[in-house]
């Protein structure tokens, strides 16, 4: 007689036909997710106050490096075409300039970053020219950039005021019937002027973000570049220079090597020239003593 089959255990399942343990489970992972979002909130809290405090120390320092900013400007407008070799010398501003373009910039003197008071809502490019600029009438132009309540950004700069015949953000202007060869011509045709007029995108704005955050703070890095030559071939030629370093020591540890063996055969040398002397000698003693006999 076969046994009977075995009772299948129900699980206990509330009114709604879930599982009590899978009810349990999910009262648990609620009770540790409104505990997460609470320490959430206490770090959001502590980054707000970071911010704040940060801004702070950012401020004050924007003051006190202004001086500096200040004399160093007056310091590099004795130094003719700094700002335009500066541009040229920079890896990525150098793409966007072409000839006509670069002179034009021969007749810039002075660039400056304006940060607002609060920093966060944005800053100011500042380009000056020479009075005689034969391109346009402004001594200055500039674009800024800002930042609304609600995060968005947006931009707004100077119009530049072109000589006649002399716009180079229209590039089928006098200036280029007149044929001027480009050296660097551009992926467009676009002339870098035309940057102070595009508003289209102002949060991705990277010519911008490169003035204000690399060139500004140091363009002597930029400036100190050899014409034709990167940063990464400075690293090279550092390279080359401990290569010419170590194989100087080579030599002078070959050079010494020869000195040591040149002392060696000299000491051989004249130990065999005393050892010849001395055999020379004894015949005359035997001759002297023979005399005495």
């Amino acid at each position: 007689m076969s046994s009977p089959p075995a009772k299948i255990r129900k699980e206990e399942t509330k009114n709604n036909g879930q599982n009590v343990a899978e009810v349990e489970e999910e009262d648990v992972n609620q009770v540790a997710v409104q505990a997460i979002d609470s320490v959430q909130s206490e770090i959001d809290a502590l980054n707000e106050q970071a911010s704040e405090e940060i801004l702070k120390v950012e401020q004050k320092y924007n003051k006190l490096r202004k001086p500096h900013f200040d004399k160093r400007a007056k310091m590099i407008e004795k130094i003719p075409h700094f700002w335009v070799t500066t541009f040229l010398h920079h890896p990525q501003v150098s793409m966007l300039l072409d000839e006509q373009d670069e002179e034009a910039l021969q007749y810039l003197t002075k660039v400056e970053v304006q940060e607002f008071e609060d920093i966060k809502s944005g800053y100011k490019i500042l380009f000056h020219f020479k009075p005689n600029n034969p391109y346009f009438e402004n001594e200055v132009i500039h674009k800024e950039f800002h930042l609304n309540d609600s995060g968005d950004p947006s931009s707004q700069s100077s119009a530049i005021k072109w000589k006649p015949g002399m716009d180079l953000t229209k590039r089928n202007t006098a200036v280029q019937q007149k044929g001027m060869a480009q050296k660097r011509p551009h992926t467009d045709s676009e002339s870098f002027f035309c940057w102070f007029n595009d508003h289209t995108d102002a949060g991705a704005d990277e010519l911008g973000e490169v003035i204000k955050d690399d060139i500004w703070p140091n363009p002597l890095q930029y400036f100190l570049i050899p014409d034709g030559k990167d940063e990464g071939d400075e690293d090279s030629e550092a390279g080359d220079l401990d290569d010419i370093a170590e194989y100087g020591e080579e030599d002078d540890d070959e050079d010494d090597d020869e000195d040591d063996d040149e002392d060696d055969e000299g000491e051989e040398g004249l130990e065999d020239f005393e050892g010849e002397g001395d055999e020379e000698d004894v015949p005359e003693e035997d001759e002297d003593e023979e005399g005495d006999a």
